[in-house]
């Protein structure tokens, strides 16, 4: 990227008036002495801003391939509604359009060790949308087709781990707290530990991690502990797990705190059969562990305002609604009065989608009286049967694509929404679709289980069945189809959808407890 050189501004400090003249020296009042009236009250110190610098190799609207960009793309702005001094940091990738990249401001270069390579380290920086994100950049480890998957992500996470730390002392801002976020930046406490608690400029930072999904560990291995990391055999006890380096490990083992994005998947996840080989790990760290439920962006999903639906609507008057199904039909060549039930997920089978395929496969009597419109690209051979049974069936619509204006008309446009997942660190699907009015059917599993309750048990935002079988699935998308049937108690179903606050503000608050409780350690 080209470089210019920033003007530098250097803002003078006043020194701020006294609050009230000093007393004179004297005989010293009685403690019950009430103060004159002309005494003036003392000004309150303001509270200090927490500074929160976000790691992440994702974040909207720059780049990402899901939640995690999703999440970091709002949790700071959240945050800095609350008095917090929140910002970002993240590889500068060649898709990063040009409109931000025009915007960029260049700040200054460095060289960045990874093992006995030296390596070019640009920074950047923009401010958009009340957050400031900085970007590093070196064109060899992030100009690339994707973000991940590549040959050589131990070298380029590293890279970018030292990175984040190396270029502290050349941003304006010197955090209180990184907050690394799963894998790809799960080297940043243990470096932080390993190499710069005791560093000048570095000193007193506290560490939080995210785990995101902990199926994803970041593991490589052995050797590149010192050839790329470029740390000693002293340190291969908090990196090593099974003879590999396993970066979530080392950061679960070197972080202040480790946060999870549900409170039940933070009690899944200490469990062997849900924690991907880590749960004596998390046993032995739990004191440090604390799930906090992930909130939605309501600016962009909000069918009172969005561009991209047939007709806006809200809770107070939903018959838009309505018109955005019949939008919806006619886009999609569906007739008929039926119900329509999503899918809006990545097409893999942990998502529910066996299930789901499972049920297709032997003609369920669920679904003979709905539409099923499926969205999303992943694995091959979900790709393939949903392609292959919306070509045999008139009721059935496959769209093997990402398209987040598709997405909000479907929102908008269904009726119910289906993610069965087998596992489901949070999920932010079933949030959206309730914001449209659009009634989910979910499986009792993570952050799906903290976010929707069974409407049959009295009350609840949704369907909830608990046993991960294909008959379980049929039984509640068929008391779905049923319901939909009595327009009284659909609507009041709906309502109480709509009344659901998945707003970040719940959960940012959350957040900056967290973040006072570490600093008063």
């Amino acid at each position: 990227m080209k470089q210019t050189t920033a003007k530098t501004t250097t803002t003078k400090t006043v020194k701020p008036a006294a609050s009230a003249a000093k007393p004179a020296t004297g005989t010293k009042p009685v403690p019950s002495a009430k103060p004159t009236a002309s005494a003036k009250p003392t000004a309150a110190i303001p509270e200090k801003k927490i500074k929160v610098l976000f790691a992440t190799t994702e974040a909207f609207p720059f780049a990402g391939t899901g939640g995690l960009g999703e999440v970091v793309g709002s949790l700071p702005k959240a945050l800095n509604r609350l008095g917090v001094d929140a910002r970002v940091i993240m590889p500068l990738y060649g898709s990063i359009p040009r409109k931000y990249r025009d915007k960029m401001q260049y700040i200054g270069n460095m060289r960045v060790w990874v093992g006995w390579r030296n390596q070019y380290c640009g920074v950047f920086r923009i401010d958009n949308d009340g957050v400031t994100t900085y970007f590093v950049d070196n064109e060899q480890y992030f100009l690339r087709d994707s973000i991940y998957g590549q040959h050589d992500d131990g070298e380029r996470f590293t890279f970018f781990s030292r990175a984040v730390l190396e270029c502290i002392p050349m941003l304006d801002f010197t955090p209180d707290i990184i907050h690394s976020n799963d894998h790809a930046t799960a080297l940043i406490p243990t470096f932080y530990k390993a190499c710069y608690a005791l560093m000048y400029g570095h000193t007193g930072i506290k560490n939080v991690f995210t785990v995101h999904n902990l199926e994803y560990q970041g593991c490589y291995p052995p050797h590149i502990l010192g050839d790329v990391m470029g740390l000693g055999e002293d340190m291969r006890g908090v990196v090593d797990f099974n003879c590999q380096v396993n970066c979530v490990k080392s950061a679960i083992e070197s972080a202040d705190s480790v946060t999870t994005v549900s409170p039940t998947y933070a009690e899944e996840i200490l469990r062997p059969d849900r924690a991907f080989g880590l749960s004596d790990i998390l046993n032995r760290n739990r004191s440090k562990l604390v799930g906090i439920l992930n909130g939605v962006n309501v600016e962009e999903y909000d069918p009172e305002t969005s561009p991209f639906i047939a007709k806006n609507f809200n809770a107070e008057d939903p018959s838009g609604k309505a018109e955005c199904k019949r939008a919806l039909k006619k886009e999609l060549g569906l007739e008929g009065d039926r119900p329509i039930i999503a899918v809006i997920s990545r097409l893999a089978g942990h998502k529910g989608l066996d299930l789901v395929k499972g049920a297709l496969c032997r003609n369920s009597y669920a679904f003979e009286n709905a539409d099923l419109v499926v969205l999303g690209t992943g694995e091959r051979y979900l790709e393939d049967f949903f392609r292959y049974h919306a070509s045999c069936h008139a009721n059935s619509r496959a769209l093997i694509t990402f398209d987040k204006s598709l997405a909000q008309r479907i929102y908008a446009g269904a009726d119910i929404f289906l993610m069965p997942s087998a596992t489901e660190p949070c999920g932010l699907s079933q949030m959206m679709a309730c914001r449209y009015g659009t009634i989910p059917i979910v499986r009792k599993t993570g952050g799906l289980a903290d976010s929707i309750k069974d409407c049959r048990a009295g009350g609840g935002n949704g369907f909830v069945f608990e046993d991960y079988t294909v008959e379980a699935l049929e039984a509640t998308v068929a008391d779905a189809v049923r319901m939909y049937g009595d327009k009284t108690e659909w609507s009041a179903l709906m309502q109480r959808a709509f009344a659901c606050d998945f707003s970040w503000n719940a959960s940012a608050r959350k957040y900056l407890e967290l973040y006072k409780d570490l600093l008063k350690k």
